[in-house]
Protein backbone atom coordinates (compact mmCIF):
# COMPACT_ATOMS: atom_id res chain seq x y z
CA UNK A 1 0.00 0.00 0.00
CA UNK A 2 1.45 3.35 -0.85
CA UNK A 3 1.68 5.89 1.55
CA UNK A 4 1.04 9.71 0.17
CA UNK A 5 3.33 12.52 2.20
CA UNK A 6 1.08 14.85 3.04
CA UNK A 7 3.66 17.66 3.48
CA UNK A 8 3.91 18.28 -0.36
CA UNK A 9 0.21 18.37 -0.43
CA UNK A 10 0.12 21.47 2.94
CA UNK A 11 3.04 23.18 1.24
CA UNK A 12 1.16 23.48 -2.40
CA UNK A 13 -2.36 24.24 0.19
CA UNK A 14 0.05 27.19 1.71
CA UNK A 15 1.21 28.38 -1.69
CA UNK A 16 -2.41 28.81 -3.08
CA UNK A 17 -3.82 30.39 -0.05
CA UNK A 18 -1.23 32.93 0.10
CA UNK A 19 -1.58 33.73 -3.45
CA UNK A 20 -5.74 33.66 -3.11
CA UNK A 21 -5.33 36.29 -0.13
CA UNK A 22 -3.19 38.33 -1.87
CA UNK A 23 -5.90 38.36 -4.96
CA UNK A 24 -8.17 39.31 -2.73
CA UNK A 25 -6.62 42.12 -0.87
CA UNK A 26 -6.10 43.51 -4.10
CA UNK A 27 -9.68 42.80 -5.63
CA UNK A 28 -10.89 44.51 -2.72
CA UNK A 29 -8.88 47.31 -2.44
CA UNK A 30 -8.85 47.81 -6.40
CA UNK A 31 -13.21 48.49 -6.04
CA UNK A 32 -12.79 50.56 -2.84
CA UNK A 33 -9.56 52.79 -4.08
CA UNK A 34 -9.60 52.33 -7.93
CA UNK A 35 -6.31 54.55 -7.45
CA UNK A 36 -4.31 52.93 -5.40
CA UNK A 37 -4.07 49.47 -7.60
CA UNK A 38 -2.65 49.75 -11.14
CA UNK A 39 -4.91 47.20 -12.65
CA UNK A 40 -7.80 49.96 -12.52
CA UNK A 41 -5.91 53.11 -12.23
CA UNK A 42 -4.45 51.89 -15.77
CA UNK A 43 -8.03 50.95 -17.19
CA UNK A 44 -9.51 54.65 -16.10
CA UNK A 45 -6.54 56.08 -17.70
CA UNK A 46 -7.60 53.88 -20.84
CA UNK A 47 -10.98 55.24 -21.12
CA UNK A 48 -9.62 58.83 -20.40
CA UNK A 49 -7.02 58.56 -23.48
CA UNK A 50 -10.02 57.35 -25.81
CA UNK A 51 -11.93 60.50 -24.32
CA UNK A 52 -9.52 62.36 -25.03
CA UNK A 53 -8.64 61.52 -28.13
CA UNK A 54 -12.51 61.85 -29.43
CA UNK A 55 -12.34 65.77 -28.79
CA UNK A 56 -9.04 65.75 -30.52
CA UNK A 57 -9.19 66.44 -34.53
CA UNK A 58 -5.99 65.45 -36.06
CA UNK A 59 -5.59 62.49 -33.83
CA UNK A 60 -6.53 59.54 -35.64
CA UNK A 61 -3.16 58.58 -36.82
CA UNK A 62 -1.66 58.64 -33.17
CA UNK A 63 -4.13 56.69 -31.60
CA UNK A 64 -3.59 53.66 -34.58
CA UNK A 65 0.23 53.57 -33.68
CA UNK A 66 -0.80 53.93 -30.02
CA UNK A 67 -2.68 50.71 -30.44
CA UNK A 68 -0.83 48.88 -32.63
CA UNK A 69 2.14 48.93 -30.20
CA UNK A 70 -0.23 47.27 -27.91
CA UNK A 71 -1.22 44.75 -30.48
CA UNK A 72 2.33 43.95 -30.70
CA UNK A 73 2.98 44.11 -27.41
CA UNK A 74 -0.31 41.56 -26.79
CA UNK A 75 1.33 39.30 -30.05
CA UNK A 76 4.41 38.54 -28.58
CA UNK A 77 3.01 37.58 -24.49
CA UNK A 78 0.94 35.42 -26.89
CA UNK A 79 3.08 33.82 -29.03
CA UNK A 80 5.20 32.82 -25.76
CA UNK A 81 2.98 31.52 -23.63
CA UNK A 82 1.99 29.27 -26.49
CA UNK A 83 5.50 27.90 -27.09
CA UNK A 84 6.24 27.86 -23.18
CA UNK A 85 2.56 25.62 -23.72
CA UNK A 86 3.59 23.91 -26.51
CA UNK A 87 6.83 22.84 -24.75
CA UNK A 88 5.31 21.85 -21.37
CA UNK A 89 2.58 19.54 -23.61
CA UNK A 90 5.67 17.58 -25.09
CA UNK A 91 7.74 17.21 -22.17
CA UNK A 92 4.46 16.57 -19.15
CA UNK A 93 1.82 15.62 -21.56
CA UNK A 94 2.54 11.81 -21.81
CA UNK A 95 2.74 11.57 -17.80
CA UNK A 96 -0.02 13.78 -17.10
CA UNK A 97 -2.66 11.63 -19.19
CA UNK A 98 -0.77 8.40 -17.89
CA UNK A 99 -2.07 9.64 -14.39
CA UNK A 100 -5.31 10.66 -15.28
CA UNK A 101 -5.87 7.10 -16.45
CA UNK A 102 -4.65 5.73 -13.07
CA UNK A 103 -7.42 8.17 -10.97
CA UNK A 104 -9.37 4.79 -9.64
CA UNK A 105 -5.99 3.40 -8.44
CA UNK A 106 -4.39 4.29 -5.13
CA UNK A 107 -1.66 6.60 -5.63
CA UNK A 108 -2.67 7.45 -9.17
CA UNK A 109 -3.08 11.25 -8.68
CA UNK A 110 0.30 12.78 -7.76
CA UNK A 111 1.41 16.34 -7.10
CA UNK A 112 3.46 16.55 -9.65
CA UNK A 113 0.44 15.32 -11.76
CA UNK A 114 -1.50 18.19 -10.37
CA UNK A 115 1.19 20.74 -10.91
CA UNK A 116 2.19 19.95 -14.43
CA UNK A 117 -1.97 20.04 -15.28
CA UNK A 118 -1.60 23.52 -13.30
CA UNK A 119 1.24 24.47 -15.80
CA UNK A 120 -0.80 23.89 -18.74
CA UNK A 121 -3.42 25.74 -17.49
CA UNK A 122 -1.39 28.76 -16.44
CA UNK A 123 0.26 28.95 -20.15
CA UNK A 124 -3.12 28.36 -21.84
CA UNK A 125 -4.95 31.32 -19.79
CA UNK A 126 -2.08 33.55 -20.64
CA UNK A 127 -2.55 32.49 -24.13
CA UNK A 128 -6.28 33.19 -24.24
CA UNK A 129 -5.93 36.81 -22.26
CA UNK A 130 -3.37 37.93 -24.94
CA UNK A 131 -5.04 36.84 -27.64
CA UNK A 132 -8.79 38.31 -26.69
CA UNK A 133 -6.57 41.73 -26.17
CA UNK A 134 -5.08 41.71 -29.82
CA UNK A 135 -9.23 41.08 -30.86
CA UNK A 136 -10.36 43.68 -29.11
CA UNK A 137 -7.32 46.16 -29.94
CA UNK A 138 -8.01 45.29 -33.27
CA UNK A 139 -11.12 46.55 -33.51
CA UNK A 140 -10.71 49.47 -31.94
CA UNK A 141 -8.33 50.21 -33.77
CA UNK A 142 -10.59 50.26 -36.93
CA UNK A 143 -13.05 52.69 -34.44
CA UNK A 144 -10.61 55.31 -33.57
CA UNK A 145 -9.10 55.58 -37.38
CA UNK A 146 -12.23 57.26 -38.31
CA UNK A 147 -12.50 61.32 -38.77
CA UNK A 148 -12.77 62.94 -35.06
CA UNK A 149 -15.99 64.01 -35.20
CA UNK A 150 -17.60 61.87 -37.61
CA UNK A 151 -21.18 60.48 -36.93
CA UNK A 152 -19.86 56.73 -37.57
CA UNK A 153 -17.24 57.24 -34.68
CA UNK A 154 -19.37 58.74 -32.64
CA UNK A 155 -21.83 56.21 -32.92
CA UNK A 156 -19.02 53.62 -32.28
CA UNK A 157 -17.04 55.41 -30.12
CA UNK A 158 -18.51 53.81 -26.68
CA UNK A 159 -17.65 50.14 -28.28
CA UNK A 160 -13.87 51.52 -28.58
CA UNK A 161 -13.83 52.56 -25.19
CA UNK A 162 -15.04 49.04 -23.85
CA UNK A 163 -12.76 47.43 -26.16
CA UNK A 164 -10.41 49.35 -25.28
CA UNK A 165 -10.94 48.91 -21.48
CA UNK A 166 -11.45 45.47 -21.26
CA UNK A 167 -7.94 44.59 -23.65
CA UNK A 168 -5.84 46.52 -21.08
CA UNK A 169 -7.21 44.39 -18.92
CA UNK A 170 -6.70 40.68 -20.17
CA UNK A 171 -3.54 42.03 -21.23
CA UNK A 172 -2.55 42.59 -17.45
CA UNK A 173 -3.88 39.49 -16.63
CA UNK A 174 -1.79 37.29 -19.40
CA UNK A 175 1.20 38.65 -17.42
CA UNK A 176 0.01 37.93 -14.83
CA UNK A 177 -0.79 34.34 -15.27
CA UNK A 178 2.43 34.05 -16.72
CA UNK A 179 4.31 35.36 -14.04
CA UNK A 180 2.30 32.79 -11.83
CA UNK A 181 4.18 29.97 -13.78
CA UNK A 182 7.01 30.84 -11.44
CA UNK A 183 6.07 29.00 -8.57
CA UNK A 184 4.30 26.01 -9.73
CA UNK A 185 7.81 25.23 -11.78
CA UNK A 186 9.52 25.30 -8.50
CA UNK A 187 6.67 23.21 -7.20
CA UNK A 188 7.82 20.60 -9.91
CA UNK A 189 11.37 20.64 -8.90
CA UNK A 190 11.06 20.53 -5.30
CA UNK A 191 7.68 21.23 -3.47
CA UNK A 192 9.87 22.52 -0.65
CA UNK A 193 10.24 25.75 -2.64
CA UNK A 194 6.76 26.59 -3.40
CA UNK A 195 5.76 28.73 -0.55
CA UNK A 196 9.31 30.71 -0.72
CA UNK A 197 8.61 31.18 -4.24
CA UNK A 198 4.78 32.36 -4.15
CA UNK A 199 5.58 34.73 -1.25
CA UNK A 200 8.19 36.28 -3.79
CA UNK A 201 6.41 36.14 -6.59
CA UNK A 202 3.41 38.26 -4.32
CA UNK A 203 6.37 40.91 -3.51
CA UNK A 204 6.96 40.87 -7.24
CA UNK A 205 3.36 41.76 -8.18
CA UNK A 206 2.83 44.03 -5.45
CA UNK A 207 5.22 46.42 -7.02
CA UNK A 208 3.57 45.34 -10.28
CA UNK A 209 0.11 47.04 -8.85
CA UNK A 210 1.51 49.94 -7.92
CA UNK A 211 0.45 52.39 -10.17
CA UNK A 212 2.40 55.54 -10.65
CA UNK A 213 1.66 58.74 -8.36
CA UNK A 214 -0.17 61.84 -10.68
CA UNK A 215 1.19 64.81 -10.11
CA UNK A 216 -0.29 67.72 -12.72
CA UNK A 217 1.82 70.45 -11.01
CA UNK A 218 4.68 68.65 -11.62
CA UNK A 219 5.93 69.95 -14.63
CA UNK A 220 4.97 73.22 -13.22
CA UNK A 221 6.92 72.86 -10.70
CA UNK A 222 10.41 71.77 -12.38
CA UNK A 223 9.91 75.18 -14.55
CA UNK A 224 9.42 76.97 -11.69
CA UNK A 225 12.65 75.94 -10.00
CA UNK A 226 14.59 75.95 -13.43
CA UNK A 227 13.43 79.51 -13.71
CA UNK A 228 14.40 80.23 -10.01
CA UNK A 229 17.75 79.10 -10.50
CA UNK A 230 18.79 80.65 -14.09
Amino acid sequence: MNVIDPLPWLLFGASLLIFGLYESYVLTMGRRHPERMARYAHARMRVAWVAALAESAGSEITAVQALRNSLMSATIAASTAALALMGTVTLAGPSVASSISQLGHPGGLTLRTVLEGLLMVELFASYVCSSTAMRYFNHAGFVMSMPVGSAQRTQWMPMATSYVERAGILYSWGLRCFLMVAPVVAGIVNPLMMPALTVGLVVVLWYFDQPAQVRPNTARTRATDVNGRS
